[in-house]
């Protein structure tokens, strides 16, 4: 589902837009990528957290709570799951 480079095919980020869309209840063209789920989507905690918990879920990753500040679009999220499978797959950790 990565690449050596650990970025996401277009298949994983067509999933967690669709996973994002599903909490949100909004259509897939309703969302881009730098569009925000709280100020354009009304998006709220209790979404954010469902979220990342299907993320974690569906990724098989963890994804630390603190991250939930930095997942405010869509762009955002990917990074996030990138580097959260990043770190795991990491030897070190």
């Amino acid at each position: 589902m990565t690449t050596a480079a650990n970025h996401l095919d277009i298949e994983a980020r067509d999933r967690i837009k669709e996973i994002i869309c599903d909490i949100l209840e909004i259509e897939p063209e309703e969302m881009t990528d730098t569009s925000r789920f709280k100020e354009d989507h009304e998006a709220d905690s209790m979404g954010a957290i469902e979220i990342l918990s299907q993320l974690e879920r569906v990724f098989g990753t963890d994804i630390d709570q603190a991250e939930l500040s930095r997942m405010v679009n869509l762009a955002a999220v990917v990074t996030v799951v990138e580097e959260a499978i990043a770190a795991q797959s990491d030897p070190a950790n």
